[in-house]
Parts: structure tokens; C-alpha cells; sequence
């Protein structure tokens, strides 16, 4: 906000007064204006948006606190200072109840007039700031947000949409970085319950003591380093939505924990005897077959039935192809804005790399190429060799009946961005929107080394 368009109107009944504070904030750059008495200014308060009132205590008929009480109901983001020539403890507490910013004493300083205006403005900007935040977060996790031409995909959503009115339940599976988190965001935005938290979870980065501890918080000394009784995220997401992504990495013994909260929702903390009583809404997601998981004895089937009220399954990038043209075009706007870099189209060389790519990570990875592409461009118009990608033929490397498998193509991609980052595993799960002990995980288990190349 600059100084020009901050507005700040004097009231005061003394029209020296006005004319010396009009003239040293107007030296300041601010866009000034005065009013004689109470009535006067609250008109131009109903009339006019105002950055600051600069309000005198004392003044015939309305004074200064029936002026501040009348701006708060009128325009309640308005700063109010008040003036006052007999300034007691009393009359601040009384003013700063009300809801005034601050007082200022007569006769005034112009530089503790010029601070304090320099802190309303910069206060007003952080909040100016966090209300376009909160918008834009709000606008990104609506169903809107998730684009398809594909009629099956285009179920999906409808589902989840539906679902979301309810307090249902809900079971979100797919690969990595088919979305399953923003769906859940989605879902908890559209849902009743938008007005609570929303509470992520990642199960699989965390050991079995250390993730009990996170979800059902702890007593002071129930284990070594618990200094302080903590709340788990069942309780931080009372009213709200809890997230739990990667739940098919739990263990067997928080498995039975988990059920028992979803049937009864109560627990108890570590250490602790007193029930903890929560209305929670639990989404789970995860890239496991849990009905196969299930059947080889590691997953409780009482739990998979418990979770699986309302199954959504989110299909990967490969098998909608027809969704990368749209989805690019959506990326690019995104990633105009976030960078400032006015790229704004796509050439057809470009387009039919894209096309051939197998996506192993789905649209986490497009958008992530897409983000390189807009950084390194030199135009305005996004190229082939701006994306970083090798002209792969989808399916080669080590194939099962003509198709790459699943793990396959997760093995050649962790590989592919280890290489890239030079064997840097905090940077790769950056990029691979993971946290670095699934990607340690990972890493072991296709037996890879930091520096493997394809």
C-alpha cells in the first residue's frame, strides 16, 4: 500500500489542529482529509473507505469514543487513534477495549506522528496481504481447480463432490502425484466443515512412536524429551478434516489405534488417563493396494472397511492423455503469475514431448517440468529443449508384456531426478514433492544409489 493511498481523516474540533496534522501528513505523502466534529466524520466514515481516523477525546456533543465505537461498527478494519490532551491510564485501557489502535498525546510530536502512521500502514499491509493469501489458497483447493476432458475422470470428481457434503469417510487412492492431497483440501472446502482446520499427516515419515505421539499428542514425561503435555492432530483438527496421507504405511499396533478412533472418537494421550472426545472428519489416502494388502495379512480388514465408506481413486496422468494440452495450459497460467515470467504458449515440438512422456509422476511431475520450462525460457513461448526432458518413447526400459509396470517407471523416475540433482536427496524430494524419509524409503527399496543414473 503506498503512502498515497493510504487515507487518513482528522477529526477534531480545533481547526489549528487539523491544519497542523493535515500539513505533516500530507508532507508524508498521505492522502488527507478533515472533519470539525463527531457527526461529520461518521459520514464521511459511511460514505468513503478509510485507512486511519485521528480522532480528538474532547469534543462538543459526540466526543472521541462514541466516534471510535460508531467507526468499528461501521468500518471495523479502520485504524483509530485517539487524541487527547489528558491522557490517564483509564482513558487508554478504555480506548484500547473499544478498539482503538493507539492515543496520542497533545501537543504532538510530528516524528511520533510519523512512526505511528508508518505502523498502521505496515500492519495494514500484512493483513491486506493474509486476506489474499487465505483467497488464493481458497481458490486453489476448489473442485474447479481440477481439469478434465476425460468422461471417467469427470466421475471421479463428481464423487468426490458429493461426497464432500457428507461426514462420511473417505478413501483416496492413486499414485504419487495424482493429486491426492489437493483432492482432499478440495473436499474439505466444499464440506461442511470448511470453517474448521484442515489437518495433513504424513504416516509414512514418521516411526510407529514417533507418529502415535503425532496424532494423539502426549502427558508431560510420558516418554524421554516430553517436557510439556503436547496435542496430537486429532485434537488440532476438532470441528475440521484430518488428512492422513500414506496411510497403507502404518503399523499393525496404530492400525488398531486408528480403528478404535474412528469407531468411538476418543482416545486417550500417551500417558495419559483422561478421554480425549473429538468430532473429526478422517481422510485417508494412499498409493497401495489395501485390499492386497489386506489379503497378505498387512493390513487389518476391519480397518480397510472402516476407511473405505466412500473409495475415490484418482487415475494416473498415463491413461488421460487427452488431459495434458488442458492441464498444461492451466500450469503455465499458474506459473506465470507465481514466477512474473509472461510465458504463455507452447510450442508444437514442445507439446509432443510432453505428449510422449510416460508421467511417472503424474501431474506433480508435469508441473514441475513445466516450472523448469517457464524459469529457462528465453521467449514467451515455451520450447522443446526448455523442459529438460529426454525423447523417450513411452513404455521402454524394463517391461512385463509390452507396458512399463508401476515400479518400473518409479525406479527409472527416482533415478532420473537423483541424477539430476547430483545425488542431492533433500533437493530430489523437493522435486519429487515427497519428504526425504519416503525417498530414503524409496531408494532402499529399488536398491538405488544417490548417484544412479538411467
Amino acid at each position: 500500500m503506498s503512502k498515497a493511498r493510504t487515507r487518513i481523516l482528522v477529526v477534531d474540533d480545533e481547526e489549528i489542529v487539523r491544519e497542523s496534522l493535515s500539513g505533516w501528513l500530507k508532507k508524508d505523502g498521505y492522502t488527507v482529509a478533515t472533519a470539525v466534529d463527531g457527526p461529520s466524520a461518521l459520514e464521511r466514515v459511511r460514505a468513503e473507505p478509510w485507512s486511519v481516523l485521528l480522532v480528538d477525546l474532547k469534543m462538543p456533543g459526540m466526543n472521541g469514543m462514541a466516534v471510535l465505537e460508531e467507526t468499528k461498527k461501521i468500518a471495523p478494519d479502520t485504524a483509530v487513534v485517539i487524541m487527547t490532551a489528558y491522557a490517564t491510564v483509564d482513558t487508554a485501557v478504555t480506548a484500547m477495549k473499544i478498539g482503538a489502535y493507539d492515543y496520542l498525546v497533545k501537543p504532538f510530536d510530528p516524528v511520533e506522528l510519523s512512526l505511528l502512521m508508518q505502523k498502521i500502514v505496515a500492519q495494514q499491509v500484512l493483513v491486506q496481504e493474509k486476506m489474499l493469501l487465505r483467497k488464493a489458497l481458497k481458490r486453489e483447493y476448489q473442485f474447479r481447480d481440477f481439469i478434465s476432458k476425460n468422461p471417467a475422470v469427470q466421475s471421479v470428481f463428481e464423487l468426490a463432490r458429493v461426497a464432500a457434503r457428507s461426514n462420511s469417510t473417505i478413501l483416496i487412492l492413486g499414485e504419487s502425484g495424482t493429486g491426492k492431497e489437493l483432492l482432499a483440501r478440495a473436499i474439505h472446502a466444499e464440506s461442511p466443515r470448511s470453517g474448521g482446520p484442515f489437518v495433513p499427516v504424513s504416516c509414512a515419515a514418521l516411526t510407529e512412536t514417533l507418529l502415535e505421539a503425532e496424532l494423539f499428542g502426549h502427558e508431560r514425561g510420558a516418554f524421554t524429551g516430553a517436557v510439556s503435555r503436547n496435542k496430537g492432530k486429532f485434537e488440532l483438527a476438532h470441528g475440521g478434516t484430518l488428512f492422513l496421507d500414506e496411510i497403507g504405511d502404518i503399523s499393525p499396533k496404530l492400525q488398531l489405534d486408528l480403528l478404535r478412533v474412528l469407531e468411538e472418537m476418543h482416545f486417550f494421550r500417551l500417558g495419559g488417563t483422561v478421554p480425549i472426545k473429538v468430532d473429526v472428519r478422517v481422510i485417508g489416502a494412499t498409493n497401495r493396494d489395501l485390499k492386497r494388502a489386506v489379503e497378505a495379512g498387512a493390513c487389518r480388514e476391519d480397518l480397510y472397511y472402516r476407511l473405505n465408506v466412500i473409495p475415490i481413486t484418482l487415475p494416473p496422468l498415463r491413461n488421460r492423455r487427452e488431459d495434458i494440452p488442458v492441464l498444461v495450459q492451466h500450469f503455465l497460467e499458474q506459473l506465470s503469475i507465481q514466477t512474473g515470467r509472461k510465458v504463455k504458449g507452447i510450442s508444437p515440438e514442445a507439446m509432443d514431448l510432453l505428449m510422449a512422456h510416460s508421467w511417472p509422476g503424474n501431474a506433480r511431475e508435469l508441473r514441475n517440468v513445466l516450472e523448469r520450462g517457464v524459469v529457462v525460457a528465453s521467449g514467451n513461448t515455451l520450447q522443446a529443449n526448455d523442459l529438460g526432458l529426454t525423447p523417450t518413447p513411452v513404455g521402454q526400459g524394463n517391461e512385463r508384456n509390452g507396458a512399463a509396470s508401476l515400479e518400473d517407471m518409479e525406479r527409472r523416475h527416482i533415478a532420473e531426478v537423483l541424477q539430476r540433482t547430483g545425488g542431492n536427496v533433500s533437493q530430489a524430494a523437493r522435486i519429487l514433492d515427497v519428504d526425504r524419509a519416503t525417498l530414503y524409503s524409496k531408494i532402499r527399496k529399488y536398491q538405488l544409489r544417490k548417484d544412479d543414473a538411467m
